[in-house]
């Protein structure tokens, strides 16, 4: 009897947290829904200024040719084509806003799906056909092959875990990745420093490799650093990627972090040594 209450326990602590994970997802659908929306609307107007602006500029050359011809009143038509220029001018203006906007709309967008995959591991090189209903004792025959300190001190219940897409490609030459769902982003960050201390994870003997799950945006940013990281690195500034896509390192004895190029750029135009490091690559 007892046994069959634990049995009814776990169900009901299983429904309430699916519950919750659908909820969750659906707010961040909704979300990105809306910012969908607002990216649709700036496009438009962006449309409609670009149209205004190509309608001024057609307008000044038709002035301009009016100004080349003899008979024409020269100060009068370099007034219209200066007031062309300032209307030109204003136009512009609004349109940097709108692309701006439609920046920050497209950043949150990454950062809601970077947010609902934190806790997230992924999982590379997995033969495919490998255990294929079982994922998730298959992970955890990797972590006891590769990580049985972190077997006896963690009590890991898996979420979720799956191949990734969900249908396999014939043409695709390489195995699916698998994706591994933890309740805490702690636990993951966890398994992935023991991950690269151990520097050689393998499955049955297999080497694969385990990561963090992101965003394809925030993928490509994090490569963006990675000839930067690799130079600071051999030059010892002890250089770390930072969630979800920040370059830190250590300079005269203090930490800097930077989420872009741009800004790096900059700052390395005061330190002499490391613009030298740099100037080549960045």
């Amino acid at each position: 009897m007892r046994r069959q209450r634990n049995r009814t326990k776990f169900s009901m602590e299983d429904i309430e947290f699916r519950t919750t994970l659908l909820r969750s997802l659906k707010n961040c659908l909704e979300a990105a829904n809306k910012l969908n929306e607002i990216y649709k609307k700036t496009n438009e107007t962006l449309d409609v200024m670009l149209g205004n602006q190509l309608e001024i500029k057609h307008t000044r050359t038709e002035i301009m040719n009016i100004i080349q011809t003899p008979d024409s009143r020269p100060e009068e038509r370099k007034n219209q084509v200066n007031d062309l220029k300032c209307e030109e001018a204003k136009n512009t203006q609004p349109e940097g806003r709108n692309e701006k906007r439609i920046q920050q709309c497209e950043d949150s967008v990454r950062s809601l799906w970077d947010s609902f995959k934190r806790t997230n591991i992924r999982i590379i090189g997995v033969p495919e056909d490998e255990r294929e209903q079982d994922i998730e004792n298959l992970f955890e025959e990797i972590r006891t092959e590769n990580f049985p300190h972190l077997v006896k001190e963690m009590d890991l219940q898996v979420q979720e875990a799956r191949r990734t897409p969900n249908k396999k490609n014939p043409k695709r030459t390489t195995p699916r990745h698998i994706i591994i769902k933890m309740p805490r982003a702690k636990d993951k960050e966890r398994i992935l420093k023991a991950a690269r201390e151990r520097n050689s994870v393998t499955y049955k003997g297999i080497p694969i490799r385990l990561s963090a799950d992101f965003s394809t945006e925030t993928l490509q940013a994090r490569r963006e650093w990675q000839e930067i990281f690799k130079v600071m690195n051999a030059k010892n500034l002890q250089p770390r990627l930072l969630y979800p896509a920040k370059l830190s390192f250590r300079i005269e004895g203090q930490i800097k972090s930077f989420t872009d190029k741009e800004k790096l750029k900059e700052f390395i135009t005061t330190k002499p040594g490391l613009y030298e490091m740099l100037k080549g690559i960045l």
